[in-house]
């Protein structure tokens, strides 16, 4: 779950916002000003920070530029009430990867800040390694000592999934939604049908997994 923090003067504003992140399962924090925000932001990590740009005491714009002297990773998405070229240069040199004009629509600013997610997350890796097990996602092969496995395309794609979300819980709704593309995940047999099979050509001892591990209750999890 991404974690977002808003700083906003405006209680009504910032509440609406965080409720509007909170429904579409982002993990959202909230400050009222500046310095209540920058301390947050130095408690938690968090991948985007919504800053107004008009704060009272400590100014949106020098929040932005001390979030991207701490924080360069985080993400910063700036709300604000001005609207002219100047203005838009200036809050970029401040370090924000956008900024929303108020008034704004709910899925105006729902894009922005999806947008701004995709775009500073970092490159998925092409390259993995487990059990002897050696998986180029840019050639789109694998091979154990040498010697390549054949995969079908679906055993493949639910394989590089895994790989790209090791450690993490992932239910066989997910899998079927994001491997298949199935809207309503209803045949979860197919998941633990494909498991299956990546154990028994991928797993040192397939009767044993210790990669392509079942997370009773939830689904699956891949431990490298």
């Amino acid at each position: 779950m991404q974690r977002i923090l808003i700083i906003d003067d405006d209680d009504s504003l910032r509440d609406t916002v965080a409720l509007m992140l909170e429904q579409v399962d982002f993990h959202v924090s909230q400050a009222s000003n500046g310095i209540a925000g920058l301390e947050l932001a130095r408690e938690k990590a968090f991948d985007l920070a919504v800053v107004d740009l008009g704060l009272p005491g400590l100014p949106g714009s020098e929040v932005c530029r001390r979030l991207r002297a701490e924080f360069p990773k985080t993400a910063i998405v700036i709300l604000t009430a001005v609207d002219s070229e100047f203005d838009k240069v200036s809050l970029f040199e401040a370090g924000a990867d956008d900024y929303v004009v108020k008034p704004f629509g709910r899925l105006e600013l729902l894009a922005r800040i999806k947008a701004v997610l995709r775009r500073s997350a970092p490159e998925p890796a092409d390259a993995f390694r487990f059990a002897g097990i050696d998986v180029d996602a840019a050639r789109r092969t694998v091979f154990r000592d040498g010697a390549e496995i054949k995969l079908t395309p679906a055993e493949y794609k639910l394989m590089i999934f895994f790989l790209r979300n090791q450690e993490r819980p992932l239910t066989r709704e997910l899998l079927l939604h994001s491997v298949w593309g199935y809207e309503n995940a209803t045949n979860t047999r197919t998941v633990d049908a494909h498991v299956v099979k990546l154990r028994q050509k991928l797993e040192p001892e397939a009767e044993q997994p210790r990669h392509f591990l079942t997370v009773h209750g939830v689904g699956y999890r891949f431990q490298p």
